[in-house]
């Protein structure tokens, strides 16, 4: 499953979406989602402790001015890694 958070953290139900989270789900960080991935944020550690693969979407913290300010721990991507995901996960849930 990919899970894509397109909500700030603060403004999501963030204990759900670890609730739904299995082994071998991918997290895609997108629009305001993307905050989850600063370094320092609790978010970070949060995420990256799941047993679940962690990416961010690249023009997104562009657009957001936050490149150099995301956690080595989260992989950022473009968009055709957005596609591949979608192409190795058949099911999408949108938080």
């Amino acid at each position: 499953m990919l899970h894509t958070l397109s909500h700030s953290p603060w403004h999501c139900d963030i204990e759900s979406l670890l609730n739904m989270l299995r082994e071998g789900d991918a997290v895609l960080l997108i629009q305001d989602g993307v905050l989850a991935a600063v370094e320092g944020s609790r978010f970070v550690d949060i995420l990256c402790n799941a047993p679940i693969s962690v990416s961010a979407l690249k023009d997104d913290i562009d657009a957001r001015g936050l490149s150099g300010q995301i956690s080595t721990k989260i992989d950022v991507v473009s968009y055709t890694d957005f596609v591949n995901l979608a192409i190795q996960h058949t099911g999408q849930l949108n938080w």
